[in-house]
């Protein structure tokens, strides 16, 4: 098969908007690194857009994000609903700082009612929002989640492992839907060698809220409160 059969005949309309576009993801980073260093430490609370208000879940992450906000921190979320939702309001309603990361998608709404208007941003590309929830995250609260909550969590676990980042508490609240996961990782990837035992050891897993602050506020009585790159 010849390039001219594969190849489109707008090619090279199509190549000049992809480096036009180098510029709009510029732009996301500018905004996202001017805003963020302004608000100061915060810890990151992932989990499911889809768990609603009278959810078990819902209700710990709202109590969590208040005691967040009590240890001088701010309480980032991705901005959506469901656990999102419920960290925005924990933090809001506790007087602290309510930062959304929003992504542009189609079943869902721009931000929700907790985030701090001036502590809102907008992304189109998922991976500049993901370097601001990283780069500027004191700490990771992982609650039940799905697609997007596995991604962030392996990723940072990934960027730790590899030390491209500093390390910093990754926290998965729920044994029950963690523990599978968890014993997996064991049984599969420990044990064919893919990873080492003491990988496992770049997170911790519990139920216990007050467990959750204890670590965070443990973790930072000895270091220095920076970006993690």
């Amino acid at each position: 098969m010849t390039p001219e059969r594969i190849a489109p005949d707008n090619f090279d309309k199509d190549n000049n908007e992809d480096l036009w576009s180098i510029f709009k993801v510029m732009g996301e980073f500018v905004e996202g690194y001017d805003k963020m260093m302004k608000i100061g430490p915060c810890v990151t609370i992932f989990g499911s857009a889809r768990l609603k208000p009278d959810h078990p879940y819902y209700e710990k992450t709202v109590d969590l994000a208040s005691k967040i906000t009590e240890l001088g921190f701010g309480v980032i979320t991705g901005g959506g609903p469901g656990i999102m939702e419920a960290g925005n309001k924990g933090a809001r309603e506790a007087g602290g700082k309510s930062v959304g990361l929003c992504i542009d998608l189609p079943f869902e709404e721009k931000a929700n009612p907790y985030v701090d208007p001036k502590y809102l941003i907008s992304f189109k590309y998922f991976f500049a929002r993901k370097v601001m929830f990283v780069k500027y995250a004191q700490s990771f609260v992982v609650f039940p989640g799905g697609f997007g909550t596995l991604d962030e969590l392996f990723e940072a676990l990934t960027l730790i492992q590899t030390q491209k980042i500093s390390r910093f508490p990754v926290i998965l609240v729920g044994t029950e839907f963690w523990g599978g996961m968890i014993d997996w990782l064991k049984d599969q990837l420990v044990r064919n060698g893919t990873i080492s035992p003491d990988d496992l050891d770049l997170f911790t897993l519990t139920d216990d809220v007050d467990q959750v602050v204890d670590i965070i506020e443990k973790f930072y009585s000895t270091k220095h409160i920076e970006p993690n790159f």
